[in-house]
């Protein structure tokens, strides 16, 4: 088990996600069910600290250079573009593991194409609830959505 020390930190964070079942691929719930229980033995700062750290993950992979490379669904000038899609399949990236997603973060063409991996945008507020039988009412200061990340995006003063 990661014993976790003052607050959740980077390596914890990817010890956690190692956590998911990729033996139940197909039943996403299942998937995830280890993090949410584990995350639920621990202190609300971790679980708040998981979701930060999630956040901020989702948020550098939020480009318009990763947005061309997720495959089928990929933007396109001029055509039909899905910022939810494009944020669930960033979220593949993150739930296989620190090496993939440094890979695809330093490199957009790794990106995995024609995915998605929701389900790990919930496991905080599951494990949240799970442990203090409340509605979760997080947030995190780091924003995921798409577009969000204005620099990646070409905008204010970046690329």
């Amino acid at each position: 088990m990661v014993e976790m020390q003052q607050s959740m930190n980077d390596n914890d964070f990817w010890d956690v996600i190692g956590k998911l079942d990729w033996g139940e691929a197909g039943d996403d719930g299942a998937v995830v069910e280890p993090v949410v229980d584990f995350l639920a033995t621990k202190t609300d700062d971790d679980i708040f600290r998981f979701e930060e750290l999630l956040s901020q993950k989702l948020h550098a992979l939020d480009t318009k250079a990763h947005a061309k490379e997720i495959g089928e669904d990929a933007l396109v000038e001029g055509e039909y573009f899905s910022p939810d899609w494009f944020l669930y399949a960033r979220c593949v990236a993150v739930a296989n593991g620190k090496e993939l997603f440094e890979l695809v973060l330093r490199n957009p063409k790794e990106f995995p194409k024609d995915t998605e991996f929701e389900a790990i945008l919930s496991v905080a507020q599951e494990a949240y609830e799970k442990k203090n039988n409340k509605d979760w009412e997080y947030t995190a200061a780091t924003s995921y959505e798409t577009g969000d990340n204005l620099v990646g995006w070409g905008q204010a003063g970046g690329k």
